[in-house]
């Protein structure tokens, strides 16, 4: 489904990303993990378009993404759960969440408001409260809930869980499994690496701009040595 082969990308002069590559496959739920610092975010704004790799090819559906601007890269079918939530502070849940909605693909079992909040059943009591009248993890949810009403092919989650109190880390670790057993091909972010290792089905370790290491949960939770050296404070 995604793949991204080489990619160098740049801020300036200063270079984060030396030939990154993985990939996810339909269906599939793939981590990436690493210190702070190491190009995690980089790599996600470099799939979005909101930064252009100088090298390297982003593939999508079968189709070159690296060169699209940023609504094109949305369009194909990339939902992101951005770091930091970013959602519309002066808009009600309820306007954020049909806001950026659509079906472009054609589903058949479209995301609607009233599934997001079965999912999350708190976000219905807040439904007209502004952005900026919720709690960090209401917020979080709310983010996650505006990405599936785009009705994306696959869903990017951002530092996932950071910040958030544990009963709502949770909630959102519940949700994600839940799209995963619907089918929902999903790339995280998040430093949990116990809740990751339940639910993912791969996982790339990433060190200065490059994949140092990629294997499955069983492997990941095994290899204490790696954990120390890659992912450890």
């Amino acid at each position: 489904m995604l793949e991204v082969r080489g990619i160098e990308s740049s801020y300036g002069a200063s270079q984060v990303l030396f030939g990154m590559s993985f990939e996810v496959r339909a269906g599939e739920v793939v981590t990436l993990l690493g210190r702070n610092g190491m190009g995690k975010t980089t790599t996600i704004r470099s799939i979005m378009g909101l930064l252009k790799p100088h090298a390297g090819e982003i593939r999508f559906n079968g189709t070159a993404i690296h060169r699209l601007p940023a609504y094109r890269v949305a369009q194909a079918g990339l939902g992101l759960v951005p770091e930091g939530r970013q959602i519309f502070p002066n808009l009600s849940v309820m306007e954020n969440l049909v806001a950026t909605s659509g079906n472009r693909r054609k589903k058949t079992a479209p995301w609607t408001v009233e599934r997001v909040f079965d999912l999350f059943p708190s976000l219905a009591e807040r439904r007209a409260n502004m952005g900026n009248q919720l709690s960090g993890g209401e917020q979080q949810m709310l983010a996650v809930g505006r990405a599936l009403m785009t009705n994306p092919d696959l869903l990017i989650l951002d530092e996932a869980t950071e910040g958030l109190a544990p009963l709502i880390r949770a909630d959102i670790w519940r949700v994600l499994g839940q799209l995963k057993e619907a089918g929902q091909s999903i790339l995280v972010i998040d430093k949990n690496v116990d809740a990751l290792a339940r639910l993912a089905d791969r996982h790339y370790v990433i060190e200065k701009g490059k994949v140092v290491w990629q294997g499955n949960s069983a492997d990941l939770t095994a290899d204490e040595d790696l954990q120390h050296r890659y992912l450890g404070v």
